[in-house]
């Protein structure tokens, strides 16, 4: 019975994305849902970003092996990276009226810089696309009881159907309805194992010393890594596509901003829910560490009912295939939007969409097979944050905020940050490799700056 409901759930949602493909008449409407959206779909949008693999399966084990400090990065620097997206991004950005925020590159420094900064979001998506399907495999194999390559093969199938039909739309019709519906399941299922461990206080017994620890060891290193977990996610999810989408689909800027605060607020609180379920589940029912993303899904089919598996694992499935759609959208716009129409600007509405939805298979195929040879979700997810923080939030946030940035700038900070972040990754450093990164992507924005003044035939496009 839980698997013909986790069916009908796939289908409806190829349902609603057949239904929203009539409501698609160009490129903004698939992108952005026409920017019609109101406060409560901008927020449930917001907030569904990550809400699904990375905060159900993924930040769940980190937490049950390496306590609090452990998840830093997931949920506490995801709602920050909300908070900082509705405080000093959502409105400027909105105004500009723009599909990608490639197209501010443009804007802001020129025709390069856009091609560049294109080339460089694009492969910061595989990651986080291949730990959406690792987790969609994961949740049917426990379903389903299908191989895991089975599991992604066939929901890889339906994530390409649900984007290329109802892009935006879709996703935040769908994003609503979801949030509703697992955030009713893990307060149910919450409450139940309140009761069931006897509160609060068995679990910080049986937790080792440390555990609930909210700030590290006062050492440099210790302080460097916690501040790295804060903004793995904190700043390196800012230049990402995702979430320039669903800010972006607001239907003002006012409710943009809004949205975006709103949606910060609900991931700091109900992200906390999933991490107190996997401690009860460790506490009830031990599992063995390589067995750590089932943890949640375990729980659930252990100690739950079958009403409320169908509506925790339906409202989950639903969840990871609006966050893989719109993650596959997203490398798909900018490919479309700032690649192809960089070398053919005299591209049509219509020939941009069929491009769009031919590069959403492609890069579904690609991630199909990173997922099937990657284990972790939750260091996939690191991943793609880490790459688009070295590369490309520096020049985004100095292009907004520093008016001495220019083209030559922006290079030279998203080339030397990705540089010496790969670098450092494969010398594997005594302290995390994003910092270098970043600290080399602020020295090439500096750099450019001081050339182009002193060289000004060196940068020949600057401020616009």
């Amino acid at each position: 019975m839980l698997a013909i409901s986790i069916v009908i759930y796939l289908l409806a949602n190829l349902g609603v994305g057949l239904w929203s493909s009539s409501r698609i008449s160009s490129t903004q409407d698939f992108v952005l849902a026409g920017r019609k959206l109101p406060l409560i779909l901008a927020a449930s949008a917001s907030f569904a970003t990550w809400f699904g693999s990375e905060t159900i399966l993924g930040a769940p084990t980190e937490f049950v092996e390496k306590g609090l400090l452990g998840v830093i990065e997931d949920p506490f620097g995801a709602a920050l990276c909300l908070l900082l997206v509705g405080l000093f991004f959502a409105r400027k950005f909105y105004k500009m009226n723009i599909i990608t925020f490639c197209d501010f590159f443009r804007i802001r420094y020129g025709r390069q810089a856009e091609l560049l900064s294109a080339i460089l979001i694009i492969p910061s998506y595989f990651s986080w696309i291949a730990a959406q399907l690792l987790a969609m495999g994961i949740v049917l194999k426990v379903v389903l009881g299908w191989s895991l390559a089975a599991c992604i093969l066939s929901s890889s199938v339906v994530v390409i159907l649900y984007t290329i039909w109802g892009g935006m739309w879709s996703i935040s019709i769908t994003d609503f309805v979801q949030t509703l519906m697992i955030i009713i399941g893990l307060v149910i299922v919450s409450v139940s194992l309140y009761q069931d461990v006897g509160g609060f206080q068995p679990l910080i017994d049986k937790a080792p010393p440390g555990f609930f620890r909210f700030f590290p060891d006062f050492t440099f290193k210790a302080s460097v890594e916690y501040f790295a977990a804060w903004i793995t996610i904190g700043l390196g999810s800012i230049p990402q596509q995702d979430v320039f989408q669903r800010v972006m689909s607001a239907k003002s800027a006012k409710v943009s901003v809004q949205a975006s605060l709103l949606s910060s607020l609900m991931y700091l609180t109900v992200a906390l829910l999933p991490l107190f379920i996997g401690l009860c589940g460790q506490y009830l029912y031990p599992q063995p560490k390589e067995d750590g993303q089932m943890i949640i899904p375990n729980m659930i089919l252990q100690h739950m009912g079958l009403p409320l598996q169908i509506l925790f694992f339906g409202a989950l499935v639903s969840a990871i295939l609006s966050t893989t759609s719109s993650a596959v959208m997203a490398p798909a716009v900018v490919f479309g939007e700032n690649i192809v129409k960089f070398f053919n600007p005299k591209l049509d509405d219509r020939q941009l969409l069929r491009i769009i939805r031919a590069s959403i298979i492609v890069i579904t195929g690609t991630c199909i097979i990173m997922a099937l040879t990657r284990e972790s979700i939750f260091d996939l997810v690191a991943e793609s944050s880490a790459f688009s923080l070295v590369s490309l939030f520096v020049p985004l946030a100095a292009g907004v905020y520093w008016k001495a940035t220019n083209q030559l700038g922006c290079i030279f900070s998203m080339v030397f940050g990705l540089v010496v972040w790969i670098a450092c990754s494969f010398f594997n450093t005594e302290y995390p490799p994003l910092i270098y990164g970043l600290l080399a992507s602020l020295g090439g924005m500096i750099l450019g700056i001081i050339l182009a003044r002193r060289y000004p035939g060196l940068s020949d496009i600057g401020v616009k």
